[in-house]
């Protein structure tokens, strides 16, 4: 029986961080992130989440599934990403491809037919996240995978456990795709194309057996005709639409602002902010060497990812490195953040601790500075 998480549940105990080495996550959070994450939860609502690129939202969705130990289905969304894509993907192609090689050869009765639907029908990520179940009965239907599985826990299991969906980067979409997903996430539901002509066929080929089957004993039949009534419509359940319970879903959605969103679209979200710590108060000022605040913030994330393989005054270099470059050009088009400072430590971390301190400045340039040297 599935348990409703608590605001305690989003609430990582170890001072808010959440670390799983095997998956390659190390996540921070803030208070705010925890709140944001179960008020959203707890009214049905999607998360946006907006921020700057490098912030950590697509690792916070992450890390949340981690905590609350659901699984976790992503999917990035692309300009040319259309709504269907989100709930199911079919491959015309590759059914073309099939009637190609098959023209002029005999259908044989008795076999399923190749070319039905369902074998180039693929569960996309609403599917997945709204009904596992007939989304992983699907997905082992169909031999053509057009997206691969989702991740999910060792002991997760759909009828007890709970599902992270994040839609990543909604902003590279035309306004048609969020304006079309307010059905979608307002009525939790949706409907896949092929499920119902499926299940006729299958009723047809069953009437089909039965009017040539020998007549059964004791139930009236006689040869050559069946009683439809044992086999009606409703005896093949339909999963169209496909829905999903709210309580066992947290849909996250995240946005670099590379884009407007529609505001109807926006209204229907929680909405919550990501950003780097920006104030250089000192949080020791009686220190020899005052540590900044917004060097620390850095500092504590890489260390959550890469603890002693990396000297602790090379953290807080790469740290001095990264908001000098900040500073000294507040304008440019790709400024630095956690992603870059991430990136620069595991460059080095295979070195030992006085080679890193000799490379780092050599290497930084190339990881902070992203934008076109005149």
């Amino acid at each position: 029986m599935f348990k409703t998480p608590t605001l305690e549940n989003f609430l990582p105990p170890d001072d808010l961080k959440v670390s799983n080495p095997n998956r390659k996550l190390h996540h921070i959070f803030n208070e705010a992130d925890c709140y944001a994450l179960w008020a959203a939860y707890a009214a049905g609502r999607p998360l946006l989440v907006r921020g700057k690129p490098g912030t950590g939202k697509s690792q916070m969705a992450k890390a949340i599934a981690e905590q609350l130990g659901w699984a976790f289905v992503s999917e990035v969304v692309r300009g040319s990403t259309e709504l269907s894509d989100l709930h199911w993907h079919f491959d015309a192609i590759g059914r073309l491809g099939e009637a190609q090689a098959r023209a002029g050869q005999a259908k044989e009765p008795e076999k399923p037919d190749p070319l039905n639907p369902l074998n180039f029908l693929a569960p996309g990520a609403f599917w997945w996240a709204f009904d596992w179940q007939t989304a992983q009965d699907q997905y082992d239907k169909c031999p053509c995978h057009a997206r691969p599985k989702p991740e999910q826990p060792e002991q997760w299991r759909p009828e007890t456990g709970g599902v992270v969906l994040l839609l990543d980067e909604i902003d590279k979409a035309e306004p048609d795709l969020p304006n079309g997903l307010l059905e979608t996430l307002g009525l939790y539901e949706f409907t896949v194309p092929y499920l119902d002509h499926a299940k006729q066929a299958i009723q047809t080929a069953e009437l089909k057996k039965r009017h040539t089957a020998p007549s059964p004993a004791g139930e009236g039949w006689s040869e050559g005709k069946t009683n439809e009534a044992l086999f009606s419509a409703a005896a093949i359940p339909s999963i169209n639409p496909i829905k999903a319970d709210p309580s066992q879903l947290l849909v996250i959605i995240t946005t670099n602002e590379e884009r407007e969103l529609p505001k109807a679209f926006v209204r229907r979200c929680f909405v919550h902010t990501l950003k780097m710590e920006e104030s250089a108060e000192s949080i020791n000022p009686d220190a020899e060497k005052p540590l900044q605040k917004r060097h620390d913030w850095l500092m504590q994330r890489g260390r959550l990812h890469f603890g002693e393989q990396i000297a602790e005054l090379v953290y807080l270099l790469a740290a001095e490195l990264l908001w000098n470059d900040r500073v000294a050009a507040p304008h440019t088009q790709y400024p630095p953040g956690l992603a870059e400072y991430i990136d620069l430590l595991n460059a080095i971390k295979s070195l030992d601790h006085q080679q890193q301190l000799e490379r780092l400045e050599a290497i930084a340039k190339y990881a902070l500075k992203k934008d076109l040297e005149s």
